[in-house]
């Protein structure tokens, strides 16, 4: 009676042991190079920057088997520059991903923390600027469309759906967190994705309210979904956006298109604009529509090159600006973690007396013409 006691209750630890497998990764991207820019303010400027494709990161990545096909999962992504080591995403530990959820192979997971918007999860992989083929440089101007995720949503809530035979899907919510503002820079938004053969297809919305001041007696929430890190202080923000993009052999070939409609602008970040401070405006009205071709190229295993083309027209504080820029980038790997590239960009804007030409994480052009060439090394671990 004893032995068989023991027995069973053995099998019960080895059972909940096994069930309780887990495991954690350490993982990040350093991306350094030497940047030439004609025109920064007036004056020509060589520069070492930092993440001129994609952000340098480390993480820690982790799950935990519970069982049935559920585990418990989470991610804390720091985001900082290589040439000086500060932190960025507003100075937080974990400023690009901080999150922990529940995920069943089933039914798909849901995550709480600070998260991607269904705008980067879905369309964002259909546009250079949310790849490694271009990246920070190649983003539409001032990133009106966070297709570069220049911010995250805070206290946000999300569904991601598992693969249904290559359709997926899923939505987010950013809390307010204010007692008496529930509206008071919240965020929301859905996106889905579907992938058969070498077709690519997706769509997303965005909606962003009050995730700005846009008067002297309103009361911005920093503590909301959106803050420090805001792409435009808005009393509304809705964006949405569609791509596709079809891959036959070693070339892939790509649109997209997006929109963002803004009520009650009251400025663009600094982070955005490349002004020191920002660009203020009367509190109005402002519409972006973004077009770009793209393609990319495996010349051979360990060599690719890839290019998009841009127009971006706007209303823009009573003016009609529009944008035309050209990117192009080819890449070497050195090993399966390690690669050079050679990037260059050129953008020109009609209504210079407005804007003036502004690369994304440049200093903007004292002109309407801007041409940017990087250099660089990325290392992956």
């Amino acid at each position: 009676m004893k032995k068989t006691l023991m027995v069973a209750a053995l099998t019960g630890v080895f059972a909940t042991a096994a069930h309780a497998q887990s495991s954690v990764t350490l993982y990040g991207l350093i991306d350094a190079g030497i940047t030439y820019t004609n025109n920064q303010h007036g004056h020509s400027n060589w520069q070492q920057t930092s993440g001129s494709v994609n952000g340098s990161r480390w993480g820690l990545r982790g799950a935990e088997d519970l069982g049935g096909g559920l585990k418990a999962i989470f991610t804390l992504e720091n985001g900082f520059g290589i040439n000086d080591g500060s932190l960025k995403q507003g100075g937080r530990e974990f400023g690009r991903q901080a999150f922990v959820g529940l995920a069943s192979n089933q039914f798909g997971a849901v995550t709480l923390g600070r998260q991607y918007d269904s705008m980067v999860d879905y369309v964002g992989p259909l546009a250079l600027t949310g790849t490694q083929y271009g990246g920070t440089q190649f983003a539409h101007p001032f990133d009106n469309d966070n297709l570069n995720n220049s911010f995250r949503v805070n206290n946000s809530v999300k569904y991601t759906s598992a693969n249904y035979g290559g359709f997926k899907f899923g939505g987010m919510y950013g809390f307010s967190n204010q007692a008496d503002g529930f509206a008071n820079n919240r965020a929301y938004s859905a996106g889905a994705s579907y992938n058969w053969g070498g077709l690519n297809v997706a769509a997303a919305y965005l909606q962003l309210n009050s995730n700005g001041a846009t008067g002297a007696a309103a009361a911005f929430n920093s503590g909301g979904a959106v803050s420090s890190d805001n792409t435009f202080f808005a009393r509304r923000q809705q964006t949405w956006g569609a791509g596709a993009n079809y891959a036959f052999g070693p070339a892939t070939v790509g649109l997209v298109y997006s929109q963002t409609n803004l009520a009650g602008l009251a400025g663009i970040g600094a982070g955005a604009s490349g002004q020191t401070g920002g660009i203020g405006f009367p509190s109005s009205s402002a519409h972006f529509q973004n077009f770009e071709a793209n393609a990319r190229y495996a010349l051979t295993p360990a060599v690719s090159i890839a290019g998009s083309y841009t127009y971006t027209r706007a209303s823009l504080a009573g003016t009609r600006p529009h944008w035309n820029q050209f990117n192009l980038q080819t890449a070497y790997a050195l090993s399966k973690r390690t690669d050079v590239y050679l990037q260059g960009e050129y953008q020109q804007v009609n209504e210079s007396a407005i804007v003036g030409a502004d690369i994304n994480g440049l200093a903007a052009s004292s002109n309407n013409k801007q041409v940017a060439v990087t250099a660089g090394l990325r290392h992956r671990f």
